[in-house]
């Protein structure tokens, strides 16, 4: 299975998800790239660091990110979940930048929920959240987008800090639900540690991150090409939302009476 995320003209984030693992093709080693930030005990690389494993059970899960921060780029990786049904596992692929007023852009599995399987995507910026939507997945979902963030009623681009690359395997029991430990050690696989991003040589210094908009030329994901769907692409995006899309924090207005600022204006998709 395999759906993508796009935020047009400034950070394409790709998510793969394959239930079966490709084998025989070359791979970015995972320490090219990655480094294990939690859980050593908790975290194996496998198939040459190809792959790594990671697991949770009552005494920890774990977690990796990227050595690099990013402004822009194309993120992308191939992610088995947990084969044991239990709400409160929670697996999660993001990008984050990591401070008390944060951007993230988020993909989390919580629980082996199906078939169907569930997956919650949401948007962090400058440390408002709330831009949750769920999405049911389906087989065959090659390279179909399933979300698309506008950057509207945000001054300035959209992240507005550079962001790690991070994976994680975590206890979310204070809200997921409660965790049935009988079936831990519950696992969760990734592969596909190449990126194609513009690193940020220096986060502190605002100034390092004019390359990543003007340098078009490596920077190939910010060609207007590349700035919003193909008409192709927006046909399946409307789809997947009339089929698959079981909430939308835009259509919740007993949660939000005001509606966020995207959610006013059309899609335009």
């Amino acid at each position: 299975m395999e759906s993508s995320y796009l935020l047009p003209g400034f950070l394409g984030f790709l998510l793969v998800v394959n239930v079966l693992f490709a084998r025989g093709r070359q791979e970015v080693s995972f320490y090219r790239n990655y480094n294990v930030t939690w859980g050593n005990a908790h975290f194996s690389s496998l198939y040459d660091d190809a792959e790594v494993q990671l697991t949770l059970d009552q005494t920890s899960g774990a977690g990796f990110e990227s050595k690099s921060y990013y402004r822009s780029g194309l993120f992308q990786m191939r992610i088995k979940i947990p084969e044991q049904k239990s709400p409160g596992v929670l697996t999660s692929f993001y990008l984050t930048s990591r401070k008390v007023l944060h951007d993230e852009l988020d993909f989390e599995f919580i629980g082996s929920n199906g078939p169907p399987y569930s997956l919650s995507t949401n948007v962090y910026t400058k440390g408002v959240g709330g831009r949750e939507q769920k999405i049911r997945l389906w087989f065959f979902v090659d390279k179909i987008p399933i979300r698309v963030f506008k950057n509207l009623g945000i001054k300035g681009t959209y992240p507005t800090q550079a962001m790690q690359v991070v994976g994680t395997i975590w206890n979310a029991e204070d809200w997921a639900g409660k965790i049935d430990w009988s079936k831990a050690p519950f696992t969760a696989h990734f592969q596909g540690f190449d990126i194609n991003g513009c690193v940020v040589p220096d986060v502190l210094d605002p100034g390092s991150f004019r390359g990543c908009y003007y340098n078009h030329r490596n920077a190939w994901w910010s060609w207007r090409a590349n700035q919003t769907l193909t008409r192709r692409q927006g046909m399946q995006y409307r789809n997947v939302r009339r089929k698959y899309l079981d909430y939308d924090y835009c259509s919740d207005r007993t949660r939000y009476p005001v509606p966020f600022p995207e959610c006013q204006a059309p899609t335009g998709i």
